[in-house]
């Protein structure tokens, strides 16, 4: 019985040693770490104060020259606490206190004033003693040296009087954390009890392993996209550039002398590319906004005029199209640029997917809170098992003529109203597409 007795205050007594010593060796090792950090950062803070002073003064003095500030005034307005102000004039007159000469202890600057009748060209030195700074650095080092040892010997008497209390539940944690490793099954804590600290703990330990997993697969995800984007994107950038680069590199060859039919060529050819090169970088913008969280200007729209001008420009653009509006008028709150983006892009590519000549109709609907506005031509239509994919960035249809970009942003600008855009079949059941777009009538 006496040897067990022994044997648990042996262990206790050592176990309360070693953190004892344990953590004034660590103080003793962090406290003069940390006042020599301490010592530093102010000895820097204070060169920096002082150079940011003097130099402060010089910049006023060069502003009050430039507003012809006369000398005996300019040298009482830059003068400071500590700052020794020296001006003299080009004709050697001398305002303000004699110059002093630079050592160990002086910081000078000194500079040329370049405005004012009588000060272009004078000379002003701004002198200073450190003396001051090294008393107080001196002073801070005594008083991180009392702190310390005062901290040390604090924390001693802290920690052997509460170790007691401290190491009193040892036999409950040792036997708790026993059951925790006997019933641990995949990489999880898993605690037998959940009504304790420990098991509290362990519990939130196990949902924090499942939330930094599932956060790791996510970025992975999420890296290996972002991957694949900028891959992509730079693929796309290269087509605009190359032909930049050639006719570029050709109008140069070809020289003053080149016929003008072939150079204007060249220079349309210029112009088309940079225009597309643009087009892609402004949608990547776009993208990128979106990506960091779009900020709408909501006001009043309506939305069947809005509809109805876009559908004005697209019919100056392409005459043999014919393009109908119908439906009410919807009033909402909404932002008008975003979207008449989203109709200007859905138009677009109903033109390009009808050729020359083809029917394309706007049809709005208020569904009690929300909008519907569909989209839709007489076109060769998506296939079922493309219409999610068109959405994803950079992705082309056949008759795809722009960046591939211009879907994802009509859907990113559609969802930061709190609607939707998805490619759909025709409400009439003929051939073409359709694309249904959804707005809340309120704002989100």
């Amino acid at each position: 019985m006496s040897d067990r007795t022994r044997g648990a205050g042996l262990n206790a007594t050592s176990l309360r040693r070693r953190v004892t010593l344990t953590a004034l060796v660590v103080l003793l090792v962090v406290l003069p770490i940390t006042g020599l950090a301490v010592k530093a950062i102010f000895d820097a803070q204070a060169e920096r104060n002082l150079s940011t002073l003097l130099t402060g003064r010089a910049q006023l003095a060069q502003q009050l020259a430039r507003q012809n500030v006369a000398p005996n005034n300019l040298v009482r307005r830059i003068d400071a606490d500590g700052i020794r102000v020296t001006l003299t004039l080009r004709n050697g007159q001398v305002f303000g206190a004699p110059a002093v000469d630079p050592g160990s202890g002086i910081r000078q600057v000194q500079v040329t004033l370049a405005a004012g009748q009588r000060t272009r060209g004078a000379t002003l030195i701004l002198s200073t003693d450190t003396a001051l700074l090294d008393g107080a650095s001196r002073t801070l080092q005594r008083v991180l040296f009392i702190a310390g040892a005062a901290a040390l010997v604090i924390t001693a008497i802290a920690l052997i009087l509460g170790m007691r209390v401290a190491l009193a539940p040892l036999d409950a944690m040792t036997s708790l954390a026993r059951s925790i490793a006997a019933g641990r099954r995949g990489g999880r804590l898993q605690p037998t009890r959940s009504d304790t600290e420990l098991g509290r703990t362990a519990a939130a330990f196990d949902e924090m392993l499942d939330s930094l997993e599932g956060a790791e697969r996510t970025a992975r995800g999420a890296e290996q996209y972002m991957r694949q984007f900028v891959a992509d994107a730079a693929h796309e950038l290269r087509t605009p550039v190359t032909g930049l680069q050639t006719a570029a590199e050709t109008l140069l060859q070809l020289g003053p002398d080149a016929p003008a039919e072939r150079r204007e060529e060249l220079e349309l050819l210029l112009v088309r590319e940079s225009r597309r090169a643009g087009t892609l970088v402004a949608d990547l913008l776009e993208l990128a906004r979106i990506d960091a969280g779009l900020v709408l200007r909501h006001q009043p729209v309506l939305l069947k005029h809005l509809a109805q001008t876009q559908a004005d420009r697209l019919h100056l653009m392409a005459p043999g199209h014919t393009i109908q509006v119908n439906g009410p008028e919807v009033e909402l709150q909404a932002d008008p640029d975003r979207l008449t983006q989203i109709l200007a892009n859905l138009l677009d590519n109903a033109r390009n997917a009808t050729g020359t000549r083809g029917l394309i109709e706007v049809v709005l609907s208020n569904n009690h809170d929300q909008v519907q506005v569909v989209v839709q031509d007489n076109g060769p239509g998506v296939p079922a098992e493309d219409r999610e994919r068109i959405f994803q960035r950079l992705v082309h249809g056949e008759r795809s003529r722009g960046s591939g970009l211009g879907l994802p942003i009509a859907r990113g600008f559609a969802r930061a109203h709190g609607g939707d855009l998805i490619a759909t079949d025709r409400p009439d059941g003929r051939p073409g597409a359709a694309f249904l777009l959804t707005v809340p009538l309120v704002k989100p």
